[in-house]
Order: C-alpha cells, then structure tokens, then sequence
C-alpha cells in the first residue's frame, strides 16, 4: 500500500506509533486518497456481521463513490484516521462534522483480527484530540444495540456518555472534552499496553541472535554463548548465512528460515546490514528487536534520518526495539534466565530492577551490582533508546511483583513530562533512584534532533523532587542507596540511633548525620569488641537492640572500626539479625581497614556494608526522605472559582492568529489583563501619560494616593536608581515627581512613566510561568530582589498542581521564611498567594500558547495578594510531549 499523500494538511502531530492492548505496535495517521484499494481489502476482509454492525445492512464491496468519501476528507469538517500493521490497514474511525458546528458524528470499522487490542480505543482518544483542534465539542454515534465491542469502547472511554434508544438504535452522545476520568483511562490503558510490550521482551519464549558468529570474542559470538551458557529456558537460534553450525546447532541463513514464532530477535550484524535485517524480521512475525550494533554517523543528520527510518520500520511491522548501541537485556527469573547481553555471566538474582542508556553506563551498573553483591531481577539497557526508554522500563516495574525498587541513570530525557507522571506514580509504592548528569537534556545520545529548553537549570531537579524519585549524582550513589532499599525495610523516621567501637567515630557520624537531616535519638559509642569474638558479639547485638528498642528510633547506623580476632562477615551477620528482630534499617561502616578481608562496600548476609560513614549517612538519609515523601498527604487540586476557560480560549486563538512565524507576541496591558480575568486574576490598575496634565487625570482616575513608575522593565522596579515614587498624595506633589524623575532618568535614555494605584504593603515575589520545549508548562516561584537577582532563589513545579504542590512551591525558596513572620514583620496571607500560584498554574496548563507569563512583582501582604505588573507573551505552540493521546515519542 502507497504512503500518505505528500500534500499534507494536517498537522504532523497527527501521525503517531502507538502500542496496543497485546503490547505489539501500530501506525496511526489520517487517510488519503491512496489508501482506497486498503480501505477496500479491509471490507472485504470483514465478516457478514461486522459489516452488518458498522453499516446496519450488508454490502460485499464498497463502491467507488462510497470509496471517494471515504477517503478524501478535508481533515477539519470530515477527518479519518486509519491505523496500519506493516502496510494494512486493520482499523479507521472518522467524524462528519454536522449541522450543529460544535458537534460531530463518529464511526469506527475494525478489522476482525484486531479486534479486543484496544484498536478502537486508540482511534477514539485520537479522533477526539483533532476534533477539539478544530473546534468540535461533542461527538455523537449510532450503534446497534448487539454491536457490545463498540458500546463497550464508548462507555469505558472515560467520558460522560449519555444513551437513548430510538427505533432500533442506540444513539449516544458525549462531549470529548478531557475529563479526570478519561485521562486516567487513557493512562491506564497506556500503562497496561507499554508493560506488556516490554514484559514481552524481558520474557520471551524464543530467541534468535542475527549475526552469530562462530569467532570467539565477537560480538555474535558472545550475544549467543552468554544466551545458551545463562541457561535460558526458551527456544534459541543463530542466523548466519555464512555458517552452518554456530555454538553447537545448526545456523540458519535468514530469519525467515529459523522454525517456529520468534519472540526476540537480536540483531548483531554490521551497521549496512541493519535495515534489511530489521524490515525481514517485519516480514517474518517476530514481536521484537533488540539491536546491539551501534549505527552512529560522523553527520548526526545521518543518524536522526536513519534511526528515526529504522524505528518507523520497526513499529510499522508491530516490533518494539531496544537499542541501537544497547548493551542488551537480563532478566534473573528462574523460569526466563535471559542474559541476551555483553555482560560476562548472568548477575544474581534479586529484587532490583536496572535501566541505562549508553553501553558504557550499562558496563559500569553491572560491575557495580557485581561488586556489591546485588541482586537484580532485570537489566535494560536502552542504547540510543530510539524507542525503549525509561519510561518503558518504570511501567513494566510498576507491576513486576519481582522487582521491589529501581534504579535509573539517565544521560538525557525524551518524554520528562511522561517520565514525572509514571515516576511520581511508580514511586508511591516502590522506591525510584535516578541518577543523572548535571547537563541532562543538552547531551542526547546519537539519532535525536536536539531540542533547546528554555528552563531554569533546579526545574529538572524539580521535577524529579515532585515525581518523589531518590536523586543521586554517580552510579556509586546510586548503588549506595540500592543496596538499601533492596535489603532493609524502610525507615518509618528520621529517629536515628549511633553506634560505634569508638566514641570520635560516633561523633564523626552523629555530626554528619544531623548534617544529613536526620535526627539523633540515641548513642552508643564505646562498645568495647577487642576481647574476642565470643564475647563481642553478643556485645554489639545487645548495644543495637537496645538502641532499636525506642520507640523514638526507626533506623540504625553502626560505624566500627577495625578489632582484632573479629571477622567482618560475622559482624555483619549479626547486625543483619538485629535488623531483621527489630524490624528496622540497619546500615554499617567499617571504616579504617588496611586489609582487604571483607566487603568494603555491599551487601553482606542482607546488610549494606560501606566503605566510609558518610556513604552510609547519605544513602540513609535519602531513603529517610523518600519515606517520608511516599508518606504524605499528596494533596487535592485546589478548586477554581469564578474562571471562563471558553473564553479565554477564544481570546488566545484570536491572539495566536497575530502571530508571526517563531517571534513572540506580547500582548498590551488591556489584553493581558482580559486574558487573566477569566482565570480570576486581577491586575492592579495603571495609567500611562505624556503630560503633567494627562497625569493629574490619570491619578484622579485611579484615585490618591497613586505611585509614580519608570514604564522601563529595569527600572520600574528600582526605588535605588529613581524608577519609582511612592504615596503621591496630591497634585503638587505629583508634578513635581513627575519632573525630578525625569530629570534622574535622563542617563537611561527618558523611558516613559505611568501612574499606578497604591497596593498595601507587603513583601515582594515574583511568578512566572513558561511553556519548555521539554518539560511542557513550568511554574516558578520566588521572593523578590537579591534573592532571585543574586543568589538564584526560585522554586519550581509542574502542573497540574495539588495542594500539597502548592504548599511547598511557596515554602521552597530558601527565603521564603520572610513570609511567616520575620525580624518581628507580620505572616503575610500565604493561602491568597497558593491560591494565585493555582490559577497561573491552571492557566498555563490550558494554555501552551501562552509562551511566558510573569508576574513582577506580587505584593503580598496579611490582607492578600496584588499583583502590579503583568508580561503575557504568546507563541505558536509546538505539541506537548505528553498530550490527552497515546503516542510513542519518536
């Protein structure tokens, strides 16, 4: 079948890969006129009653009128939309916009064999999306009342779908609006689908490694020993036509010969081969790919247009694809043992999950889980992640009852929007370590376009506090906090008791644990173990019962140092029975050691086992705070009253259509502050002028006392540079302001002035509000000055906001506590200013043509908030990479 007609005129967010309900891939994209003789084969595929069921009577064929209609839309009254596997279409849906301009009829016609895989689901949400677009608000359906697939797809879509029965149909109607519920549908719908698609690759039941190779320390060589030697209990074939017989069985020359389904292929053979390699396993079923060989090109133009081809060939055909350049997968369960990696021997099993991108960090995670005796219950390395990413990886955990914590070193991010959600998901039932480089989302792994971000450099770390993920900066943090959370219970506080052979050591530990954040509840720091190991080991265990024994303690840290006669595997064994009796965390340090007995770092008889105190220190801590994070209460959306969300996108629209290819438009004081009345926000009023008389008016308008301003947004805010004049009482007064102050701005070129109305006294902040190319809609807080000027003061978050959210936006900054009561100044309303900081975050969320809005600055005060100065910049918004339809980045 043709491609899409090269005359495009929808928008290209409108083509997308989507993973079904079986975990397999799919393309979706609008129809063209060239899909005719598909949309035909599709019909005829079907059977007698599901043609009776989409058309309400039987028709063999459709005819060559009905075929034109079909398929030449104008993508904005009548849009289709057609999802293909490998070329065929196996589902369309359309709607047919009708008399009512504001709603539309929708159809779907699914093929046989694809029905039950959520198919017609996908179609809908993406139907909806387009619609919204294009200013429809309701769609509308007639469905036979024994068409139950199709009742059942409206009714499980998460919308408010009301039903009447006329003349043998059952006629539905719902507005497509997103709603709570239909986004939580979509995202466990999407949950569910992105799982299975990679729980099929951790597991499958056959394997075949493309580009076996019979030379020892080869790349195929080592894919397909380290399958066969790691004792996996599948099917397992080497393709290479040069060979008869690798790894003692017969070598098959292509993929199309190897007998039976294949599940997993692994793909090792030089990058020019790569492509056909793919596009044969396409035609020869396999469910999925995991490709080692690494395609980077000396022109990164090269390697987008070639990786972004081989994914679409991939997803075309149902694959989903780990890779390029991965290291490979792992997978410890007994019933699976799958080491389809480059790793040497499959790791101990254990209850650790692990993700990485490049090779290189996959080498380094493995040796260090290696080195420290950890166990793991799977390894994804994602390579280039041209398609498997993190994401992936956190939803297939998220229901691994085999995996009790995770971990992930991220180089870049793809979807970090996606990545908040499923992480702040993920980690309130089982702890997420991220490790990441400081200049994440400016390096991206060979085969992605680069995408600027406009964000300040905390937003990132932002969000990753929002999503309750554990941040750590190195791979050996991570590890340090893995062995934790894999071995030991969580703490149930900061209550933290210190034991040591040495009272300096304790002290040591003490300090930096309270530097930590920690709490010191009790001591134990001359425990006596130079008498013999008989004797100091009933010792230590009775010291750290009884200092586990209060009620106030919730965790332990034991820092020993070096004692003869006594073993280290024995201390720790013991220390690991205290944990397990007190049924709290127990962390050790044997610190001071010149000799190599032992474990320096790692998990010894189920106890974490470190090299120094302050490892032990931090790793507990974090884990400290992540107990407490998973703890809380994760807050409501705040509600909003009095907003006119309608109106406010009719006004962005109208703005949008002023705008000039990528150049802001920034809109005037009149403008703005319509746009933000309809989310409730009111902008303190102001007048500008020419003349002294046009002032006098102006103040007399605005009512005295009034205060004086530069219109310069440098200088406005500068009481120290002469910008502003406050509590201007009459006119006298005024004018005679007016010109000294314009007298003190001549060096700054005369910027213009204006009158505003007096607010009440209160501490100054600043809001603004960004849309990021990466992280979508950005909320950022701050106090206003040298906090945010100098010291770089700001707190961020994400929306959509909840209370809690909200909560602590406002109590982040370090300066925050000048607005609870400082230096003897009164607590200003914090409640008015979440209040304001939900309606900007609601905004911004609604609105991604809103480029930049900035409040500067908010008076706060005990009697409320009023914000002075209003800058709203609007934009063409590119589509946001986590949007009210499922889509695989690409």
């Amino acid at each position: 079948m043709g491609a899409a007609s090269k005359s495009r005129e929808y928008p290209a967010h409108w083509e997308a890969d989507v993973v079904l309900r079986d975990g397999s891939t799919a393309h979706l994209r609008p129809i063209a006129p060239s899909d005719a003789d598909a949309l035909q084969a599709l019909h005829t595929g079907q059977s007698e009653a599901s043609i009776y069921l989409r058309f309400f009577t039987y028709k063999s064929k459709l005819t060559a009128k009905e075929l034109a209609r079909f398929t030449e839309v104008d993508h904005r009254d009548r849009v289709a939309l057609v999802v293909l596997r490998g070329g065929v279409i196996i589902g369309v849906g359309r709607y047919d916009r009708l008399d009512d301009p504001e709603e539309a009829e929708v159809a779907f016609n699914i093929a046989d064999a694809s029905q039950g895989k959520g198919v017609g689901s996908i179609l809908l949400e993406h139907l909806a999306a387009a619609a919204r677009e294009n200013g429809i608000e309701r769609f509308s359906a007639e469905v036979l009342p024994e068409n139950r697939k199709m009742l059942t797809v409206f009714a499980e879509a998460g919308y408010e779908v009301k039903r009447r029965f006329d003349d043998g149909v059952v006629m539905l109607e719902f507005p497509i609006d997103p709603t709570d519920r239909s986004r939580a549908v979509m995202e466990s719908r999407e949950h569910r689908a992105e799982a299975r698609s990679l729980g099929e690759l951790l597991a499958p039941r056959s394997v075949a490694v493309i580009g076996a190779s019979r030379a020892w320390g080869s790349i195929g060589y080592t894919l397909l020993e380290n399958i066969v030697e790691g004792g996996f209990t599948g099917t397992v074939a080497g393709v290479n036509p040069e060979a008869f017989e690798v790894a003692g069985m017969v070598s098959h020359a292509s993929i199309a010969e190897v007998p039976g389904p294949v599940d997993l292929a692994v793909v090792a053979v030089p990058a020019d081969q790569v492509d056909a390699v793919v596009a044969e396993c396409g035609a020869a079923g396999v469910k999925g790919l995991l490709v080692v060989t690494d395609l980077a090109d000396a022109d990164p133009g090269a390697t987008l247009a070639r990786q972004r081809a081989l994914v679409r060939s991939a997803r075309s055909n149902g694959m989903r694809l780990i890779g390029p350049a991965s290291l490979g997968v792992v997978n410890t369960d007994p019933e699976v043992r799958l080491n389809a990696s480059l790793a040497p021997g499959m790791p101990q099993e254990g209850a650790f999950g692990f993700f990485s991108q490049s090779a290189a960090m996959g080498v380094l995670l493995y040796a260090a889980a290696s080195r420290r005796a950890l166990g793991v219950s799977s390894i994804v390395s994602a390579g280039n992640r041209a398609d498997v990413s993190g994401n992936d990886a956190m939803q297939f955990w998220e229901d691994d009852e085999r995996s009790s914590a995770v971990g992930l070193y991220l180089e870049s991010f793809g979807n970090p929007r996606k990545f908040s959600r499923i992480a702040r998901r993920l980690a309130r039932s089982k702890p997420v370590i991220v490790a990441k480089s400081d200049v994440m989302g400016l390096r991206l792994p060979p085969g992605h376009a680069v995408r600027t971000t406009q964000a300040p450099l905390g937003a990132v770390d932002a969000m990753l506090r929002q999503s309750g993920v554990i941040r750590v900066g190195t791979t050996e943090e991570l590890m340090d906090v893995a062995q934790l959370v894999a071995a030991q219970p969580l703490p149930a506080g900061r209550g933290t008791a210190v034991v040591s052979n040495s009272e300096a050591l304790a002290a040591v530990v003490a300090d930096s644990a309270l530097q930590h954040g920690l709490e010191i509840a009790a001591t134990a720091g001359a425990v006596p173990l130079d008498d013999g190991q008989s004797r100091a080991l009933p010792r230590l265990k009775k010291a750290v019962l009884d200092a586990l024994s209060g009620a106030e303690v919730h965790t332990a840290i034991v820092a020993l140092l070096p004692a003869r006669g006594v073993d280290t595997d024995a201390v720790a064994r013991t220390l690991s029975d205290c944990s397990r009796e007190a049924g709290k965390p127990v962390v050790a340090a044997f610190t001071g050691r010149l000799d190599a007995s032992g474990p320096a770092e790692g998990l010894l008889g189920g106890l974490p086992c470190y090299a120094n105190p302050g490892d032990a220190t931090a790793a507990l801590a974090a884990v400290v705070r992540y107990t407490e994070w998973r703890a809380r209460d994760f807050g409501e959306p705040m509600p909003l009253e009095g907003t006119d969300v309608d109106r406010a996108e009719d006004l962005v629209a109208a703005h949008v259509q002023r705008v000039r290819g990528t150049e802001l438009l920034r809109l005037g004081p009149d403008q703005a502050a319509e746009l933000l009345a309809c989310y409730g926000i009111d902008v303190l009023a102001s007048r500008g002028f020419e003349t002294e008389d046009e002032a006098v008016a102006a103040a007399a308008w605005l009512g005295w006392p009034v205060a004086l301003k530069a219109t310069d947004e440098h200088l406005r805010h500068r009481l120290d540079l002469g910008g502003v004049r406050l509590n201007i009482f009459d006119e006298a007064s005024l004018r005679g302001n007016i010109r000294h102050m314009r007298q003190m701005l001549e060096p700054f070129g005369a910027p213009g002035l204006e009158l505003q109305s007096m607010a009440p006294s209160g501490q100054g902040c600043i809001v603004r509000a960004l849309e990021d190319p990466l992280l979508g809609p950005l909320v950022s807080f701050g106090l206003a000055g040298d906090a945010v000027n100098l010291l770089d003061d700001w707190a961020h978050a994400i929306p959509p906001l909840t209370t809690t959210d909200l909560a602590e936006l406002v109590r982040s900054p370090r300066a925050a506590r000048k607005l609870f009561g400082y230096q003897g100044l009164p607590a200003v309303d914090v409640r008015s200013l979440e209040e304001l900081l939900n309606r900007v975050a609601a905004l911004k969320d609604n609105h991604p043509e809103v480029a930049l809005l900035e409040f500067n600055p908010v008076l706060v005060s005990a009697a409320g908030v009023t914000v002075l100065s209003a800058d709203l910049r609007i934009g063409h918004p590119g589509q946001r990479t986590d949007s009210a339809r499922r889509a695989l980045s690409g």
